[in-house]
């Protein structure tokens, strides 16, 4: 007899996506190919002259990138089945993370800017309920900090769509540059600062370190493929119409250049290796964001592509260890894991490499193309050199967490601590030729091979350059965190960089507090001058007329004259005299 395989729900939900990752890369290739973009209107109600039409853009863009998006999902599937064992309600967990799935679909495959917003407040809620999951107070102040400054991106989302109400429609793809230079100009400032606030970018940056408080598979989600790439997604969809405003492209030059820097020096002073992970997406996005202000959309979407690959394969990683040291998250808790995790050693250093943009990687073959771009083309010289700097610093910190994870001696009193599952490797498995073969593949089938950057070869030894001056630097910071004697200055400076620039509190503790002093200040008004001069002073003059006009109306003047005309006569009188 035939032995019935009982699968689990995270299982089945697993192989369904890959399913999808096949179709939609085999749909992916054939639209590159033959050059063609497939616009459908679903006709969803048709009542009278009320038309509700839906419609869907299937090109080799969304197609591509929803297969990297399905892919991503069946590997933390099959990982969030064995990391989130415990939990008492895994088919809940396995459902939201399927609606954040299908929120993504939405925005990615619409081309109209209200089913574009369907996704765009899918992803924003979804997120705060993954975020809070724990439920905790560090999680709860987490979330609200996630959702808030979301809702800033959200209220400028939802003015661009009021101004695109002047074009007639809402379909970004007939929109006319030359039709009306102030409404294009508006709604693309509203659609840059949603881009930027849904990216993280400076500054709107504190969330993204602050939503690693979400379980582990969650972040691998969220923070590779889906929630952080949504802006960056956007800004390509709609970059025909930012090449015409120099003001926005320099605005978005400078804040994404600094972002990365900002994102770089703060990962190399942490010591929770979720947030330094997610501090690397943070400085991934900025260099996309930097890439797509020169016009090299392409190049972007290429880079996009690539990163989801391996920042996931890393997070999973991480997920596994932090599983293996039973919810540890400091990587100075860790250390000697190479003997007895070999298979996570080789995967974690594996997406590490191609991070740093190690020659043959799958990161290479973007970062390589990126910066020789950046010393191609005419920008700002402080934007260059804080981008390269942040790329040299990507090799220090992912060093520096290779360190202390693997190749440093060992801090805890006993290495087995939970009885690690061989099966949980396979996550990791599935996307480790991604993140080896995913940057050559794409650049042979989607790049152009006429795009070459002819420069001198001082200018194209310098990135490899970058990556050994980062790889000397990381080990003298590695051993730097173990000098005996105290450098007033060096802990002065990592602690201003552990607290990441002091945005955090300005963006949740002193913000609160300002508010409410000005919500004290502004109470103390209200009872003061505020009322006086409107509804309090108006309802005593009106008052002392209406006692007036009665004593008038009761006919008592003899009242009214002793009461107002004896102090004026007697007035008079001491002023003629005197």
């Amino acid at each position: 007899m035939m032995k019935i395989l009982k699968l689990s729900f995270f299982k089945k939900m697993m192989l369904m996506l890959l399913m999808f990752f096949i179709l939609m890369m085999y749909y992916s290739i054939i639209l590159f190919y033959n050059k063609k973009i497939i616009i459908i209107e679903w006709e969803i109600l048709m009542c009278q002259s009320l038309q509700i039409v839906m419609p869907l853009i299937i090109d080799w863009l969304s197609c591509m990138f929803l297969s990297v998006v399905m892919l991503i999902s069946s590997a933390v599937m099959f990982f969030s089945d064995f990391y989130m064992k415990e939990e008492n309600f895994k088919k809940r967990f396995c459902l939201i993370v399927i609606l954040f799935v299908i929120s993504m679909m939405f925005l990615i495959i619409s081309p109209n800017m209200i089913t574009i917003l369907l996704g765009w407040d899918g992803l924003g809620l979804v997120s705060y309920v993954l975020v809070v999951y724990y439920q905790n107070n560090k999680s709860a102040s987490a979330g609200m900090l996630t959702l808030l400054t979301n809702r800033v991106g959200d209220i400028a989302f939802l003015l661009s769509i009021a101004w695109m109400l002047n074009h007639g429609n809402w379909n970004f793809l007939t929109l006319n540059y030359y039709y009306n230079y102030s409404m294009m100009y508006w709604i693309c400032l509203f659609m840059l600062l949603a881009a930027m606030t849904k990216s993280a970018q400076l500054p709107f940056s504190a969330w993204l370190p602050a939503a690693m408080s979400a379980p582990t598979p969650v972040s691998a989600l969220v923070h590779s493929s889906t929630l952080v790439t949504a802006g960056i997604f956007l800004m390509i969809r709609l970059s025909y119409y930012f090449t015409n405003m120099p003001m926005f492209q320099m605005i978005l030059l400078f804040a994404s250049s600094l972002t990365m820097l900002m994102a770089s020096m703060v990962a190399n002073n942490d010591y929770d290796i979720k947030k330094i992970i997610a501090l690397s997406t943070l400085s991934q996005l900025g260099l996309m964001m930097a890439i797509i202000s020169l016009n090299y959309v392409n190049l972007a979407f290429f880079h996009l592509i690539v990163h989801a690959m391996f920042k996931a394969m890393l997070f999973i990683c991480a997920g596994i260890m932090i599983y293996k040291f039973m919810h540890f998250q400091d990587i100075r808790m860790m250390g000697y894991l190479t003997m007895h995790m070999p298979i996570i050693s080789i995967c974690l250093n594996t997406s590490n490499l191609a991070l740093c943009g190690i020659p043959f990687m799958a990161g290479f073959y973007s970062k390589d193309l990126i910066l020789e771009q950046f010393l191609f083309c005419k920008m700002n010289f402080m934007c260059m050199i804080m981008l390269f700097v942040a790329t040299g610093m990507t090799v220090m910190y992912s060093l520096r967490m290779s360190y202390f994870s693997f190749w440093g001696t060992n801090s805890i009193k006993s290495i087995n601590l939970v009885p690690l599952n061989f099966k949980m490797n396979k996550g990791a498995l599935i996307l480790t030729f991604g993140s080896i073969m995913s940057g050559s593949i794409l650049s042979w089938l989607t790049m152009n091979p006429t795009l070459n950057v002819f420069m001198p070869l001082k200018l194209k030894m310098m990135i490899i350059m970058l990556i050994m001056i980062g790889i000397l630097l990381g080990n003298l910071l590695y051993k730097l965190n173990f000098l005996k004697n105290k450098m007033y200055i060096y802990y002065k400076f990592k602690f201003y960089n552990s607290q990441m620039w002091f945005f955090p509190e300005n963006s949740s503790q002193s913000f609160l507090m300002n508010t409410m002093m000005l919500s004290k200040k502004s109470f103390i008004l209200d009872n003061n001058w505020v009322e006086s001069m409107s509804a309090q002073g108006s309802y005593k003059f009106i008052m002392s007329f209406s006692k007036f006009n009665e004593i008038c109306q009761e006919n008592s003047m003899k009242l009214f004259m002793m009461v107002t005309m004896i102090p004026m006569t007697m007035i008079m009188f001491l002023m003629f005299f005197t």
